[in-house]
């Protein structure tokens, strides 16, 4: 069984072998072998927070931003978010999408709430993370694809359901387009539950914990905004939940490139975020106007 490198919860902040950079889990920054930069997990520690109402979608979510360099993903739990860019994509994703964006040589874009929502209110979760791209293709042309719950295939069997947004897993094929190996899983499994992950053993490997319990491997005990970070050392990992449990799992093959990461730019050298600001600021990454 693949063994646990590290593991973390919301009050952890450390620092891996395997990592450049500190990690903390909620709200900052982590690094993990340069496959994925984990910038933000909205959730708290009971199922979301909840939109009061009376507002327009201008007041929520982050308005126009640029990135170049990697592709920032969320996966959307509950509520919604709506994306609009610069290279005139548009999209609402609801419960079980996920918002897919390659940056590459630059794009603007924001991210809302629908209108709906802000106007009534109601409850938002989601987690958002930053997949890194290969130096080869930091500088290729942006793409936008939003991947309903629908277009999601989804591993079941009595008790479970896994949900391959990108990569292979169990013979389904994620709709996620990626510039390196990678099986990217979201999904649950009911109390009693068990299921073995089968991941190549090369694949650098985290399982994030969104609510309920679990015991991995027959001997870790992980609950709600627990992650545990794998070594490389087997492509098994046993998991069975002790309550009803959902999850992300974040895997992939190592880049083993330097990374140099700076506000919303992920590149290689410190020279190239400086050229990132500054074709932003003389708007080469494109102007994003919202009309609401």
């Amino acid at each position: 069984m693949n063994k646990c490198l590290s593991y973390a919860n919301d009050k952890t902040s450390y620092s891996s072998p395997k990592s450049k950079h500190g990690r903390t889990l909620l709200g900052s920054t982590l690094t993990y072998s340069t496959n994925w930069i984990l910038r933000s997990i909205s959730i708290d520690p009971s199922l979301g927070y909840t939109l009061p109402g009376n507002q327009k979608t201008n007041d929520v979510g982050v308005g126009p931003h640029p990135h170049r360099g990697f592709s920032p993903v969320t996966f959307v739990f509950k509520g919604n978010v709506e994306h609009r860019d610069s290279r005139d994509n548009y999209a609402q994703v609801t419960d079980g999408g996920t918002q897919w964006m390659f940056a590459g040589r630059g794009i603007t874009h924001s991210e809302r709430m629908g209108k709906e929502l802000a106007e009534k209110g109601g409850k938002v979760e989601f987690i958002q993370f930053w997949v890194n791209a290969p130096a080869a293709h930091k500088m290729d042309e942006p793409f936008y694809q939003p991947i309903s719950k629908e277009e999601t295939p989804t591993y079941k069997e009595d008790g479970i359901e896994i949900g391959v947004v990108a990569g292979n897993y169990q013979g389904l094929k994620g709709a996620a387009p990626t510039f390196s190996a990678q099986t990217l899983l979201r999904g649950q499994i009911s109390k009693g539950k068990k299921h073995t992950f089968q991941i190549p053993q090369l694949f650098n490997m985290l399982l994030y914990i969104l609510d309920g319990a679990a015991i991995v491997n027959d001997s870790t005990e992980i609950k709600a905004k627990d992650m545990l970070v794998f070594n490389n050392d087997d492509e098994m990992v046993e998991f069975e939940a002790t309550e009803d449990t959902r999850f992300i799992l974040l895997s992939g093959e190592p880049l083993n490139e330097p990374v140099a990461s700076h506000g919303p730019f992920v590149m290689n050298t410190e020279s190239e975020i400086m050229e990132a600001f500054r074709d932003a600021q003389m708007g080469k990454m494109g102007v994003l106007i919202e009309a609401f």
